[in-house]
């Protein structure tokens, strides 16, 4: 079969890989609105749930941070269709466990089976890159981007309208979505991988720390990763914080709380989906990587002062705009690195999101616990956001020290 004709027949298959991503985080995004209260009824009162969630978030990342580039490893041994499918399916089976969780040690279980499962991600990234032409895979990543933005607003919508009929029925329609999407998959995904340039499976090849070194190779990498680690962990303070927080602080219920994660979700859309580059192209990326900053700080600083929900929703155009740190310092961090260093750079930044997202949700969920429990008399019960706030303080003084040299080409490693 010629390469022509092989692309012609994979091409199609990106549609599934779109949908695929898309379906998940529609999944996911689903049971946000309503998992912390599900958690609630078990362990009696918010206080203890959020030591719950954080606990349950901070399993989830570590699954990812551990499996994401195990079932990458293992895509390359025995290709890609077989990984992505049995992920969706492992998917739907840690929904069901959900639905049918009698106790918090059922629902970890589950947390942990979705952390593994949705390590798919990885698969779904290798899978474009074995059916696109390499000048086409910028456009294609950026599509599953829209995919992730997209998905994060049905889900959470839908979350909060079904979580108000019964707090079991999203996860029910969550298995569902991801069972119909395994199943789909399954008569029409063709393999991207031929058999002749699969690779032996090494332990070496899973390994999710030894890129970090990477981020230490100059002055400007190391600088711009310590703000970014800075920006990844204040980032985890909504979605783990904020159902337990709207709940206590505005007494939200779950339809009020999807349909501002909505909401929250369409304002990133239109940033990053349409401002972003137009910004960037205006101002330059350091000045973006400061007003990105410079945002988030006044975002999490109304969301943790918020007295109202509507004080709250003032925040959230300010939070959009926090949008544009992470292309801006991706532009800046590539040209620190030499071509083919691309994607070592990326592999460590991603290992960096996942060591973030064991410290972040225990972070914070420990702060909220305490700012409605044994702190309550100080009266400040958007302790996280504030935490949070001053995170991304510290992030604008290292940034304001950032000095870019728009000529420089990193020369090849050899």
């Amino acid at each position: 079969m010629s390469n022509a004709v092989a692309t012609q027949r994979l091409q199609p298959a990106f549609a599934f890989i779109f949908a695929v991503v898309l379906l998940d985080v529609i999944a996911i995004g689903v049971v946000i609105p309503v998992l912390p209260k599900l958690i609630e009824q078990f362990a009696g009162d918010a206080a203890h749930a959020a030591e719950i969630n954080g606990l349950f978030s901070m399993s989830w990342a570590l699954m990812q941070l551990i499996f994401s580039p195990v079932l990458g490893a293992l895509s390359d041994r025995f290709g890609r269709r077989p990984v992505i499918l049995i992920s969706c399916f492992g998917l739907a089976l840690d929904f069901f466990f959900a639905a049918l969780a009698p106790s918090l040690v059922w629902l970890f279980v589950a947390r942990v089976i979705g952390g593994i499962t949705m390590a798919n991600m990885s698969t779904a990234g290798a899978y474009i890159a074995d059916v696109t032409p390499p000048e086409q895979r910028a456009a294609k990543f950026g599509m599953l981007g829209a995919a992730w933005g997209i998905g994060f607003v049905l889900g959470p919508l839908l979350g909060g309208v079904f979580g108000a009929m019964d707090p079991r029925l999203p996860f029910w329609i969550a298995g569902g979505i991801a069972l119909i999407n395994a199943a789909y998959g399954f008569f029409v995904l063709p393999e991207s991988l031929p058999s002749e340039k699969r690779s032996a499976f090494r332990i070496k090849d899973a390994n999710p720390f030894g890129a970090l070194k990477l981020l230490n190779s100059t002055p400007l990498l190391k600088r711009l990763s310590m703000i970014n680690t800075l920006y990844l962990l204040a980032h985890h303070v909504l979605p783990v914080t904020f159902v337990l927080h709207a709940g206590y602080r505005f007494g939200w219920d779950a339809k009020m709380v999807g349909f501002t994660l909505a909401m929250v979700g369409v304002a990133s859309i239109i940033v990053q989906g349409g401002l972003v580059g137009k910004v960037v192209k205006a101002i330059g990326e350091r000045k973006a990587l400061l007003a990105g900053l410079a945002s988030g700080v006044a975002a999490l600083t109304i969301y943790g002062l918020a007295p109202q929900g509507h004080w709250f929703w003032a925040g959230i155009p300010f939070g959009a705009f926090m949008g544009l740190f992470g292309p801006a310092a991706q532009a800046l961090m590539t040209r620190e690195v030499a071509a083919e260093h691309q994607g070592q750079l990326q592999g460590a930044n991603s290992s960096l999101m996942g060591l973030t997202g064991l410290i972040g949700p225990l972070l914070f969920s420990y702060v909220l616990s305490w700012a409605i429990g044994a702190g309550k008399g100080y009266g400040v019960p958007g302790a996280a956001y504030l935490l949070a706030a001053a995170l991304l303080a510290i992030g604008v003084a290292l940034a304001a020290g950032v000095h870019v040299v728009p000529a420089r080409r990193p020369e090849s490693a050899g």
